[in-house]
């Protein structure tokens, strides 16, 4: 069975609005859907797309809150210092959590819909062959 992976989705109050601040960070193609309620990211050179879809949920819980269901967040490898991304990120909207476990390894940052994502220097990530195919 051939199985690709290709999107990840975000629900969010305002897709085109979310869109725009993901585009403005990693670059890439957007498109809205007519009735604005469904966007579409294609980051260039990644090969998978980020999709946000309106929904009603208009709060999601903030981080770090261990009483909140479990969620997801997006992981981003960077070239840059942690401090210059972190000063683009919140001129674009972004805020910055007083809770940072990562120490220099990663910072945590909260979209303008309240998704938490994560930026880590490229050195520190697993992006340049570590990853193994795993026999279960």
């Amino acid at each position: 069975m051939a199985v690709t992976f290709f999107a990840v989705t975000l629900d969010c109050p305002d897709p085109d609005q979310l869109a725009r601040f993901y585009q403005r960070f990693l670059g890439g193609r957007r498109a809205v859907s007519d009735e604005g309620d469904f966007a579409v990211l294609a980051p260039y050179g990644s090969g998978v797309r980020i999709d946000f879809q309106q929904s009603a949920n208009p709060q999601p819980p903030r981080w770090p809150d261990e009483e909140a269901p479990r969620r997801h967040h997006l992981e981003f490898a960077v070239d840059e210092e942690l401090d210059e991304v972190e000063q683009r990120l919140r001129s674009l909207g972004a805020e910055v959590p007083a809770h940072q476990p990562g120490g220099a390894l990663f910072r945590v940052f909260v979209d303008p819909a309240g998704h938490a994502f994560c930026v880590a220097p490229r050195e520190h990530t697993l992006l340049r062959g570590e990853l193994h195919d795993s026999a279960d």
